[in-house]
């Protein structure tokens, strides 16, 4: 008995020392601002980072001379089936949390295992707005052309197979009239949560962004200290 007391002893301390590892090094590396490219064009396109206050998503013009989301993901994809908003919130994860769990409350052991360890599937989540408002949350952020272009492509490659026609998960697992959800690539995990995804997009169009983030602060405080 006290050998496997003494096991799970050290079990415990194990776990405890990774907790508090993993939360130190995301905390640390979120907050220190990735390498990016001086940008000395005119930033003409206003984008939006987002969070619910868990989940962060890129909100985009709906249309403008580079993309038109609404022909990707067409408006009668959503619930309610309207037109005409101006803006489009982006964000990626596990499908399991998307479509099972629609409150904390109803959060199963196994669909946190399963997105844990990497073991689901993933998918996109995509939400119109007619308007955005800035708060502690939700921040402006002007960017160039030629950025935008790279957000694109970024989230183009994020979807499961043909780049230029997002295939629909049927569910009715909607959060609204105005959203609806995609096959993705990738696995989420504990080292690659939707926040990641957030992060890594923001990285890749040269836009203020950590070296690694898991969480949505970290994200956020690269914005709130532009304000």
């Amino acid at each position: 008995m006290k050998k496997v007391l003494k096991v799970l002893g050290y079990f415990i301390l194990g776990l405890l020392s990774f907790c508090v590892l993993y939360i130190v090094a995301e905390y640390s590396l979120s907050r220190i601002s990735a390498q990016r490219r001086e940008i000395n064009v005119d930033r003409t396109v206003q984008v939006f980072v987002k969070s619910n206050g868990v989940h962060t998503d890129i909100v985009l013009p709906v249309v403008n001379e580079e993309m038109d989301w609404s022909q990707l993901f067409p408006y009668e994809n959503t619930i309610g089936k309207h037109h005409g908003y101006q803006y489009v919130g982006i964000g990626w994860g596990d499908k399991g949390f998307y479509l099972d769990t629609p409150e904390w409350k109803d959060l199963k052991v196994s669909t946190a295992f399963i997105a844990a360890f990497g073991l689901g599937q993933s998918a996109i989540h995509v939400t119109y707005y007619n308007t955005i408002q800035e708060d502690e949350l939700c921040f402006s952020y002007q960017i160039s052309r030629s950025q935008y272009h790279d957000l694109v492509q970024y989230i183009k490659q994020s979807l499961d197979g043909n780049q230029n026609q997002a295939i629909l998960v049927n569910t009715n697992a909607q959060y609204g009239d105005s959203d609806a959800f995609y096959e993705a690539k990738g696995a989420y995990s504990m080292f690659y949560s939707c926040n990641t995804w957030t992060n890594n997009a923001l990285k890749k169009a040269d836009m203020p962004a950590g070296i690694w983030a898991t969480f949505d602060k970290g994200i956020l405080s690269h914005y709130k200290n532009k304000q």
